[in-house]
Parts: structure tokens; C-alpha cells; sequence
């Protein structure tokens, strides 16, 4: 709808009187800095790019003592693939200069069995190293203490032991399932614990299905009568505890003094 003009309305309006100094408050923040404050911005800013500086600069020796540390576990345990590695702490540099880092975490997956005629890898290793030293050469690493855990799925469990292994039924057991010609299948459970030598004992071994016939005897006597040996554990660490889970067993290890180099795993 169109709007019209009333006769009774002005043609023209007066502009309106601004009071004076109405935009002063307002042009005031518009106004340069003072000398003083000029010199307070640039002092923020120097020490804001010191400290980004610094931070990056940390960051990069962080970075290359994780990488070393990867190589020289790598180097030790044999992995096909260098392990995840993350230095704690700030800053590392202070750290490096005293010539230990205060904890460090290291994450492996794949570590090969070597040396035993019934080769168990563990399928992932995690370990924290606590006052970790580093000598000149990379491939070799000494930790004031450490904790680690060693998780072995029951695919690899079941390949060293030539038998199908399963969680069990009941916490702390393993099922292990024997699979005869002619005799068919037969279950056994068995608890689980660590043994001497970080060796992972089946012990109150226990039929569940199907008859214990001599050949499904010497199999599982074999299999289970003798603690499986973890021999590609470094050396220095002791196992403490066995668990079975619904994926797998994990086994927990702790020590002192504990030193990574080509060739140094528990026997």
C-alpha cells in the first residue's frame, strides 16, 4: 500500500542539533596509544612469542627423545614397527639436561617369541618407565623402574599351544578345546597364574565335555603340563600377576634396573 503525503506535513525537516562533544567519549577510543602503553603491548608481545618459542622448542626435544627411545626398544624387542612413545613432563629440556626423564610410556604391539619351542608373542605390550636414562649409542636405554602389561589374545595363545583356547566359564580360567578324528571334541578348563621364570602356569585342570581318551590326554599334558615361558619380556622384569579376560590373558610385570639392547629379554 502506498503512503501519502498530508498537506499538514512538512515538506522539509530541520536537521537535528547535535550537542557538542556528544562523539568526544567515543572518539576517544579511537585515539593512539600513549607512549607508555605502546611500550606495555610490545613487552606482552616479546614475551608471548618467548614463550610460543619455548614451548615449540620443548616440544622438538620431546620429539626426538621419544624417537630415540622408540629406536632402542625397537632395537631390544625386535618389533617389526617402532612402539608408540610419550615423554610426560614439563619442560623436557630440563629433563634431558639432568640426563633422565621422569616417566615415559611406551606402547608396542606384535612382539615375537624367541628362543622356545612353544613361541608365544604378546600381542601388546605397554610399559612405563620411570627415571628413564639414555646412554650415548640409541639402541640402548636404562629405567630406573618400571611397570608393564603384556596382553596375549587367545589366537596367539592358541597357536603356541596347539589348541583352541577361549575364556572360561568361571574368573582366572581358560577353556582349551581338543578336536580328535573318529574321537570328537573334548573341552578342558584350567586356572591360570604366573609361574617362575615369567612363565604362565594352567593348573586344576578340570574335563567339561567329552571323554579324556588317551590321545586327548597326551595332547593336552603336552600342552599345559609345563608353564608356557613369555620370553620376549625385557630384562629386569618380573611377572607378578596372570588374568584371564573375555579377549584374552594379561599378564603384569614390574622391576628395577630394567635395561633395553639388542638381546636383552628374560630367558
Amino acid at each position: 500500500m502506498y503512503h501519502y503525503q498530508h498537506d499538514d506535513e512538512p515538506l522539509y525537516r530541520e536537521p537535528k542539533y547535535e550537542e557538542p562533544g556528544q562523539y568526544d567519549h567515543a572518539a576517544g577510543y579511537m585515539s593512539p596509544p600513549t607512549p607508555a602503553r605502546r611500550r606495555k603491548i610490545i613487552a606482552v608481545a616479546s614475551l608471548t612469542a618467548l614463550l610460543i618459542g619455548g614451548v615449540v622448542v620443548d616440544r622438538v626435544a620431546a620429539t626426538r627423545a621419544e624417537s630415540r627411545t622408540a629406536k632402542a626398544f625397537q632395537e631390544g624387542m625386535g618389533t617389526a614397527e617402532p612402539p608408540s612413545v610419550h615423554v610426560s613432563g614439563f619442560p623436557v629440556l630440563t629433563q634431558l639436561a639432568r640426563g633422565s626423564l621422569r616417566h615415559v610410556d611406551i606402547t608396542a604391539h606384535d612382539v615375537p617369541a624367541r628362543g622356545t619351542s612353544r613361541p608365544l608373542p604378546v600381542t601388546k605390550l605397554t610399559v612405563g618407565l620411570d627415571g628413564l636414562k639414555t646412554s650415548g649409542s640409541a639402541d640402548d636405554a636404562h629405567a630406573r623402574s618400571v611397570e608393564a602389561t603384556a596382553f596375549l589374545s587367545y589366537e596367539d595363545v592358541s597357536d603356541a599351544l596347539s589348541l583352541e583356547v577361549s575364556p572360561g566359564d568361571e574368573p582366572g580360567r581358560i577353556d582349551a578345546a581338543v578336536s580328535l578324528p573318529l574321537a570328537g571334541d573334548m573341552t578342558v578348563s584350567a586356572a591360570v597364574s604366573a609361574a617362575s621364570g615369567n612363565r604362565i602356569a594352567f593348573t586344576d585342570v578340570r574335563v567339561t565335555r567329552g571323554e579324556l581318551i588317551p590321545p586327548a590326554k597326551a595332547l593336552l599334558d603336552r600342552a599345559l603340563r609345563e608353564p608356557v615361558p613369555l620370553q620376549n619380556i625385557p630384562e629386569g622384569l618380573r611377572l607378578r600377576s596372570v588374568t584371564a579376560t573375555e579377549s584374552g590373558i594379561s599378564a603384569h610385570f614390574t622391576g628395577k634396573a630394567v635395561t633395553f639392547r639388542p638381546g636383552a629379554t628374560s630367558a
